[in-house]
């Protein structure tokens, strides 16, 4: 596997950023990375890669958008079992109990979450979380 998919939803631009680097760490590690918003693809396009990454934002009460992220998942969690995801996104609020639901839905489906835990930052990320999210991509390439 050559490229990863690193699909991402954000609201307003702080996940975007967070995918771009985590393709950045991916591109380091000698990997390919493909990286697209949810609304460019439909996740059955991801049904045959065995690796790849997910993001969304955290919206309302600590939960996923429930116009493309959240329908998005739900596909996603159709074919979850066996695959290697790793979870990312930024909030602005709470303390990322939306990522804590992700991560254990995810594993409900039979997913292994790459680091055990979604990667998150407050708002738009500084520098520490632009390089967490080059560690993410790095960790993507190697397995």
């Amino acid at each position: 596997m050559d490229q990863i998919m690193v699909v991402y939803w954000s609201s307003t631009g702080n996940t975007e950023a967070m995918a771009k680097c985590i393709g950045e760490g991916v591109k380091e590690a000698g990997k390919e990375a493909k990286v697209v918003d949810m609304d460019s693809i439909s996740a059955a396009e991801l049904k045959d890669c065995a690796v790849f990454a997910l993001g969304a934002s955290a919206m309302g009460d600590e939960e996923l958008d429930e116009g493309t992220a959240d329908p998005f998942v739900s596909d996603v969690e159709a074919f979850a079992s066996g695959k290697k995801i790793a979870l990312f996104g930024s909030y602005d609020w709470g303390d990322g109990e939306w990522m804590r639901k992700w991560v254990e839905r995810m594993q409900n489906a039979g997913a292994e979450i790459v680091g055990g835990e979604g990667l998150i930052c407050n708002n738009d990320p500084q520098p520490d979380d632009e390089e967490a999210c080059r560690e993410l991509g790095k960790k993507l390439a190697s397995l």
